[in-house]
């Protein structure tokens, strides 16, 4: 069962902007590394954005980098701000946490929400 609650996926335009939020029941984010995830159509799920508990260690997937920002809102929440978006960032985004080190493999991974579709029309 889900604990996550992801929101904000859209349609948009090829180069705008969208802030994708994660909130979750209290504590869920506490000492847990956060990751933000997406799955096209016909794809492996796989690893987009993350950071460990404390900020200290913050992680992108290439394709994202320098476009997209993680960050933790508040005790509860998580947002990813995406922006340039292409038409491949198209996907159901989810997030997630690890009890431990930031990990970018989805397997390593439990309790998946269900996601918010984010399409980039061309």
């Amino acid at each position: 069962q889900g604990q996550f609650v992801e929101s904000g996926g859209a349609l948009v335009q090829s180069g705008g902007s969208l802030r994708l939020s994660c909130t979750t029941s209290a504590n869920v984010f506490e000492e847990r590394a956060l990751g933000w995830f997406r799955q096209a159509p016909g794809k492996e799920r796989e690893f987009v954005a993350g950071r460990d508990w404390n900020g200290e260690t913050i992680d992108y997937a290439d394709s994202v980098k320098g476009r997209f920002d993680i960050s933790r809102d508040d005790a509860n929440s998580v947002s990813l701000q995406m922006n340039s978006l292409k038409p491949e960032d198209t996907a159901v985004y989810y997030c997630n946490v690890h009890l431990g080190d930031l990990l970018r493999d989805p397997a390593e991974y439990d309790y998946w929400g269900q996601g918010t579709q984010v399409t980039v029309s061309s």
